[in-house]
């Protein structure tokens, strides 16, 4: 097919941005538009900064009978994906045909290769991923950082730990207890419909409700029971994807106020979807990541943790989540586990 000098303008134009970006780019100013880091004006850690030995330590309490219960679902082709995000798993086998095996002692082996976007299952969002113009994390004018393959700054390489105290927030609870619970009619288990705006007096009745207070490093997480439909895939990936309930901006800036290092949840962007103006584009985000260095965690299985805190009356637990130190990235998908 013949390519008019039109489309190879525009094909030139995209490799000179992102072949050189800090020519191409306009700065804003970026004091202007994103908060100042707490941690000094060379901080690319973020919210982690706060995970100190004394609260990894106290969080090690939480463990008293060491039952493990999985928080990630499991990573497989065919889940929910926000956009056009993709993942796609092929298995290349090795020597099992008869005579091509290795050594005396007929050797074979398998391998696998992920072609996937980071933000796709069970995934966490770095502090790069998310931005005000060209302005991210800590006033960093990413414009000047970013190449064809990686971030400069702000990549995943900084994170400095989750051995935190993690709390769930039973959300479905709460909206059952004080009746107000509206829900998706394709959800097999009590779950919040879409839209619905979880507040932060919602998210202190969680917490009153298990005798919780937020403690500083704390990694927060909310069942909206929105997991149901993820775990029908693909037959719910639309409605899934259509909308989700979520926190919205005051219920952000009270977590913010926690000093948390993190909010996850059931769904796929932790914040009420369709939101509260129409015309902001994901203003959580920018409230927890841009602004606060908070990371999101995006698709967790929620619903076994839930079940568990009913059951044994504690909400808290030991969070087991080691996040790869995959240099320049801004996310990437993640196991995660509650020990108590």
């Amino acid at each position: 097919m013949k390519v008019g000098t039109p489309c190879i303008a525009a094909a030139l134009t995209v490799l000179a941005v992102v072949g050189h970006p800090a020519t191409a780019l306009a700065q804003s100013d970026c004091k202007t538009l994103v908060k100042a880091s707490p941690f000094g004006p060379d901080d690319e850690t973020g919210a982690t900064n706060r995970i100190t030995p004394a609260v990894t330590k106290a969080a090690a309490a939480e463990i008293q009978t060491g039952k493990v219960i999985p928080m990630a679902h499991n990573l497989v082709d065919g889940v929910p994906l926000f956009g056009t995000r993709f993942t796609k798993t092929i298995l290349t086998s090795v020597a099992i045909v008869p005579g091509a095996e290795f050594g005396k002692n007929q050797l074979s082996y398998m391998e696998d290769t992920y072609l996937s976007q980071s933000h796709v299952g069970t995934h966490i969002d770095g502090i790069g991923h998310i931005g005000i113009k060209d302005c991210y994390y800590n006033q960093t004018p990413m414009g000047k950082f970013v190449t064809q393959n990686y971030l400069k700054k702000l990549g995943l390489e900084h994170i400095k730990t989750f051995a935190t105290r993690g709390v769930i927030i039973d959300i479905v609870k709460v909206f059952q207890e004080a009746g107000k619970l509206k829900v998706n009619a394709a959800c097999t288990a009590p779950c919040l419909d879409g839209g619905t705006v979880i507040t932060e007096a919602d998210l202190q009745a969680g917490l009153k409700m298990y005798n919780v207070t937020l403690r500083e490093g704390d990694a927060v997480f909310l069942h909206t029971g929105w997991v149901d439909l993820f775990k029908q895939f693909p037959k719910q990936n639309a409605v899934y994807n259509g909308s989700e309930p979520g926190i919205g901006k005051s219920a952000a800036d009270w977590l913010v106020s926690q000093k948390v290092v993190a909010v996850g949840a059931d769904t796929w962007a932790v914040e009420v979807i369709p939101g509260e103006n129409k015309d902001e584009a994901f203003p959580v985000h920018a409230t927890l990541i841009t602004d606060n260095g908070i990371h999101i965690i995006e698709n967790v299985r929620t619903d076994l943790i839930a079940a568990e805190a009913a059951n044994s009356k504690r909400a808290t637990f030991f969070l087991s989540m080691t996040v790869p130190k995959a240099v320049g990235t801004t996310g990437t998908f993640v196991n995660i586990e509650a020990i108590q």
